[in-house]
């Protein structure tokens, strides 16, 4: 049997989605998977090399959806994937508009789009991923508590639970000696209280919560400092004791530097922030949601409540005095937590329901032609020499249609119209009102495609 051929859709492409999607893809690519990633131009682009087949697409759902989709629909035509995987909303949207593309079809929410959204438009919402599921093969969820939403929500659908995973050879518990030497490189003082928030600047992951808490954290110990590091817009007056520093490409000396690390988000799917800090001993103050409460058990942290200024000041509090026993017994425990994390367990997962659907798929296409009677040749089939070059034309791709349905309304479950979902839907990260909003990225226009990589090496990016 020919190596199995898939295509990776993803927007956004940076933060955890897009280190997700490079890793995948490395993994997949030395499993012999022939491997294509189709995103905007950026750092996952970049990450996938030769890999990479450019699709211009917005972060948002906007006018632009449907075109988007159309040229979603060309890239799976010219690369003929056995499976197409669709990462976060916005691919998802744009893959399962109109007929969806003929092929397998997984979707990998990364954090349900309704949760980004409130009123009419969570209702839109998650009428649209309801209505979505029936073009979906399977829907991946990376997280228990990202599997239940689904099922609550109505979705009728096949799920498969594949834990987001760390890896374990890169992070790594780090000890006194790490410590002193990370925040040299990093130019911050060896006995600062350093608590930190790691993540890009967005009303999902509450940073606004933060910056509300830390003078009552400045109450407790006036020394302390918060480090928040990640791109978007940073709010306005953040006050004494607040460092603003830019996405990193590899977050561990920020890991290693901090005595604390601090995800006051208001959802999540299962963040890669919390498994790399609790790899590298950091003991994690988070919000008490689904996605996070899975993943820090009672002796590695604290939860508490989303959105409660307070409660969180206390918690940081408490981990950031001087000798804290607390502090040390949960780095212990978070290390020990971290085991459980694997990222090679949950590679091999994905990879392994990924073939599955592609074995599926072909024995069923083995199928059809075994019961389809062949076609008794002609006497003569002679082409005309004047169209000789059609053999090398791609048939003409059938357009994103939407069909026309009632508008949605607030009071009774909505039925999404695909072409309004542009303005209905939000991404996982869109803009809603907040004093930290990001603003939303532009499409990047591009064309062009890349030949699948397989054997060993994603791109120009060797297979750790």
């Amino acid at each position: 049997m020919s190596a199995v051929r898939v295509l990776h859709v993803a927007q956004p492409t940076c933060g955890g989605v897009g280190g997700y999607v490079a890793d995948a893809a490395a993994d997949q690519a030395a499993r012999g998977f022939e491997v294509v990633v189709a995103c905007p131009a950026g750092p996952l682009a970049e990450r996938v090399g030769d890999a990479h087949v450019p699709w211009a697409a917005g972060r948002a759902p906007s006018a632009a959806t449907v075109r988007e989709a159309r040229a979603l629909r060309r890239i799976v035509a010219d690369v003929a994937p056995d499976v197409v995987h669709l990462h976060s909303s916005k691919a998802g949207l744009a893959g399962r508009l109109g007929d969806g593309l003929g092929r397998p079809v997984l979707f990998q929410p990364h954090g349900w789009s309704w949760l980004a959204a409130r009123g009419a438009r969570a209702l839109a919402a998650r009428a649209w991923e309801r209505r979505a599921a029936r073009r979906t093969d399977a829907i991946v969820c990376v997280g228990e508590g990202e599997l239940a939403q689904g099922r609550a929500c109505g979705i009728d659908a096949r799920f498969e639970l594949v834990r987001n995973g760390v890896d374990l050879a890169r992070f790594t518990v780090a000890d006194a000696g790490r410590r002193a030497a990370a925040r040299a490189a990093l130019g911050l003082d060896a006995a600062v209280p350093l608590a930190l928030c790691l993540g890009r600047i967005t009303r999902q992951k509450g940073q606004d919560v933060l910056l509300r808490a830390w003078p009552h954290v400045r109450d407790h110990r006036p020394d302390a400092l918060l480090a928040l590091v990640g791109d978007g817009c940073p709010p306005r007056g953040t006050g004494p004791g607040v460092l603003t520093v830019p996405a990193v490409p590899d977050p561990r000396a920020w890991l290693v530097a901090a005595d604390v690390v601090v995800l006051p988000s208001r959802w999540e799917g299962l963040p890669l922030t919390a498994l790399e800090a609790l790899a590298t001993g950091r003991p994690l103050v988070a919000s008490d949601v689904p996605g996070l409460r899975e993943v820090v058990p009672p002796d590695a942290g604290a939860l508490v409540p989303p959105q409660d200024p307070a409660a969180l000041a206390r918690a940081l509090a408490d981990r950031l005095a001087p000798g804290s026993p607390l502090a040390a017994a949960e780095a212990t425990a978070a290390a020990r937590a971290a085991r459980a994390h694997d990222a090679a367990a949950t590679f091999t997962a994905l990879a392994a329901l990924t073939a599955d659907l592609a074995g599926t798929a072909r024995n069923a296409q083995d199928d059809a032609r075994a019961e389809t009677p062949a076609t008794p040749a002609p006497a003569r089939a002679v082409a005309p020499a004047a169209r000789a070059h059609d053999a090398a034309e791609p048939p003409a791709e059938p357009p994103v249609v939407p069909p026309a349905e009632p508008p949605v309304v607030p009071s009774a479950e909505p039925s999404i119209v695909p072409s309004a979902v542009p303005s209905a839907v939000p991404s996982v990260e869109s803009p809603v009102e907040s004093p930290v909003e990001s603003p939303v990225e532009s499409p990047v226009e591009s064309s062009g495609g890349r030949s699948p990589v397989s054997g060993g090496r994603v791109g120009s990016l060797p297979v750790e």
